[in-house]
C-alpha cells in the first residue's frame, strides 16, 4: 500500500511538476511520504519499493539506460532517508532532514547525465551556466536538490506528520487502541 502511494504521488507530481519534480530541484510530494517511517520501520521497504516503481516507469518512459541510475540511486537515497526518518523518530525536526539529506547528496551524482543539454543548469538572469563541468553541476544540485526537498519535507511532510500524530496513527504500530 505504501508503495503504492509513494509511486502513485511520484507519477502524479511529474505529470503536473515536470522538470520541477525530476530536475535539480526534485519537489516531489511522494516524498513528504517518508513521515511514515516515524511509526513503524515496516514503512521503509513500502516507501524503497514505491521509489523504485516511480523510477521503473521513468526508465520505461524514457527508454533511456541512464534512466536506470535514478532506479538504483534515487530509490537509494529514499531508502536511506527512510532510515534515517526511523532511526530519529524521536525528533521531527532531525528525522524529516533524512530525505533532504540522502537525496540532495546522492541524486545529483547521476543527475548531470540524465538531464545534459536540457539546460537546466544555465541560469542566464544570473550569468551562471554550469553546464559540461561535473563538480559546479554537482555542488548547484546539492544545493537545489536539497532545497526541494526541504520545501517537500518541512512544508509538506511535517503538516502530514502532526495531522497523523494527532489522528493516533502511532497507537496502531504500538498495540495500543
Amino acid at each position: 500500500m505504501i508503495a503504492a502511494v509513494y509511486g502513485g504521488l511520484t507519477l502524479i507530481t511529474v505529470q503536473f511538476l515536470g522538470p520541477l519534480a525530476w530536475g535539480p530541484i526534485q519537489l516531489r510530494v511522494s516524498e513528504a511520504a517518508t513521515v511514515l517511517a516515524f511509526f513503524t520501520p515496516a514503512a521503509i521497504p513500502g516507501l524503497a519499493l514505491g521509489s523504485v516503481v516511480a523510477n521503473l516507469y521513468s526508465f520505461a518512459s524514457t527508454g533511456s539506460p541512464l534512466a536506470l541510475l535514478d532506479v538504483v540511486f534515487g530509490s537509494l537515497g529514499t531508502l536511506l532517508g527512510a532510515l534515517w526518518t526511523w532511526r530519529f523518530r524521536s525528533s521531527a525536526g532531525v528525522g524529516l532532514l533524512g530525505p533532504v539529506l540522502a537525496n540532495a547528496l546522492i541524486v545529483p551524482l547521476y543527475l548531470p547525465l540524465l538531464v545534459k543539454g536540457m539546460g537546466l543548469y544555465k541560469i542566464p538572469l544570473l550569468g551562471v551556466d554550469f553546464e559540461g563541468r561535473w563538480l559546479p553541476m554537482y555542488l548547484f544540485g546539492v544545493v537545489s536538490v536539497a532545497v526541494g526537498q526541504a520545501i517537500v519535507m518541512y512544508g509538506l511532510g511535517l503538516p502530514l506528520l502532526l495531522a497523523l500524530r494527532r489522528l493516533g496513527v502511532q497507537d496502531l504500530f504500538s498495540g495500543r487502541s
